[in-house]
């Protein structure tokens, strides 16, 4: 069972964004299926790498159709993009260094994070790329 399934509530209406979305699902389902499958930290860390590596290249793209068009709520939108960024690479260093074991917790963490920032934050955002052509 997955994790997430992508519906189109979860739609931005801007076809790579949405695109970017089903990728960060997938690979958040991918990691939920190794910790249900008990598979060792290592596979488990190299499946949260993954989806923090396409998470980083996620935002780069946001960010630069914020830049292009001018988005007025580009800097509150970069910060939580940025917060974010900065919990997962220290939960991944903690991984590396076996400071903390990765948990179903973090999994409903990283879970909740994406649904709210897709429904809240990144919602937002929609009407006014698409109002300046970005499909």
């Amino acid at each position: 069972m997955a994790l997430i399934d992508w519906t189109e509530e979860l739609s931005v209406g801007i076809k790579m964004v949405d695109e970017q979305h089903k990728e960060l699902i997938r690979l958040l389902n991918e990691l939920n299926d190794a910790l249900k499958a008990g598979k060792g930290q290592d596979i488990i860390g190299r499946v949260l790498v993954s989806l923090v590596d396409y998470t980083l290249i996620h935002f780069g793209t946001e960010e630069t159709l914020f830049e292009t068009h001018q988005y007025p709520a580009y800097v509150a939108h970069k910060a939580e993009h940025d917060k974010l960024t900065n919990k997962v690479l220290e939960l991944k260093t903690k991984l590396d260094n076996r400071q903390v074991v990765f948990t179903v917790e973090v999994l409903i963490f990283l879970r909740d994070w994406l649904q709210k920032h897709i429904m809240r934050t990144d919602k937002q955002y929609s009407s006014f790329l698409i109002g300046r052509g970005v499909s």
